[in-house]
């Protein structure tokens, strides 16, 4: 599948905001959000957020999803992880799918979704399996589904397989009324790579974009936040997941145009006690 008109008219839009931004020198300090979103083009990995309170939500336990995606997580790590979603009010859990089961048990009644990962690190299975694996952590009570794409595929050029991998899963979740992100593994990309995939999640109908998976040599940046952002528009989420540990990274992203935020340090960050020691995922 060659690459569609629209998206690359819109790489070129990019690029060029890329280079008139970087001519005009780069900023250290933003006092609005609209600040950040002005400077991030120029490539910084991280901006700080100066705003005032009316720029950046008070209440940011509403933007995360608690996290425990480890291999060796058990069953207290999730019961655990579940308590505190409900004390702290989240916006869902989001656990490994053989857990979907325990954790919709302990937030039954509760306004805590649960959110599972499908294809989970390395988005290297076939469309048909992921769809399987949507559809079974559904079944299990899953109400939010984070699928990583075909990284391979799109980095061959093989746009067409990424679509398809995407849009099974889309089709799976969305007839039991169920969001999907799609994650794109930000530090494994290019520029343009990144818009391609943005649009192709767009394309499918996926509810978000969301960076990375936290397993990779990276996570979550504000350039690549605000480059998700411009590709997909106003109305689609964005999902910044990978390295988020405080209340100041937290700020920034929501800043650059997130929508939700992937985080194992939920409860520091609303604590605002959250550190750079935390784990990535």
């Amino acid at each position: 599948m060659t690459d569609q008109p629209l998206d690359r008219e819109l790489l070129i839009e990019l690029i060029t905001r890329e280079v008139v931004s970087t001519l005009a020198g780069k900023v250290d300090r933003c006092d609005t959000a609209e600040g950040v979103r002005q400077v991030l083009v120029t490539g910084a990995d991280r901006v700080a957020f100066h705003g005032n309170g009316s720029d950046v939500p008070i209440d940011l336990a509403r933007y995360i999803d608690h996290t425990a995606l480890k291999p060796e997580t058990t069953a207290a790590d999730i019961d655990k992880l579940c308590q505190e979603a409900e004390q702290y009010h989240f916006a869902s859990v989001c656990v490994n799918p053989a857990w979907v089961k325990r954790a919709s048990t302990n937030l039954r009644g509760s306004a805590v979704k649960v959110c599972s990962v499908i294809g989970f690190p390395l988005g290297a299975t076939t469309p048909e399996v992921k769809a399987f694996e949507a559809r079974r952590a559904i079944r299990d009570g899953a109400r939010e589904v984070d699928m990583v794409i075909n990284i391979g595929a799109l980095r061959s050029g093989d746009h067409q397989t990424v679509l398809t991998d995407i849009e099974k899963v889309v089709d799976s979740a969305h007839e039991a009324g169920v969001i999907v992100k799609v994650i794109l593994e930000t530090v494994l990309l290019t520029d343009e790579e990144k818009v391609i995939a943005s649009s192709l999640a767009k394309k499918a109908k996926a509810d978000f974009v969301k960076t990375s998976t936290g397993f990779s040599d990276g996570g979550a940046t504000v350039y690549d936040v605000a480059l998700m952002r411009e590709t997909v528009g106003p109305d689609m989420g964005v999902k910044a997941s990978g390295g988020v540990r405080t209340k100041s990274d937290v700020e920034d992203m929501i800043a650059a145009g997130a929508t939700r935020i992937g985080a194992s340090a939920g409860v520091q960050i609303v604590a605002n006690e959250g550190d750079d020691s935390g784990s990535s995922y």
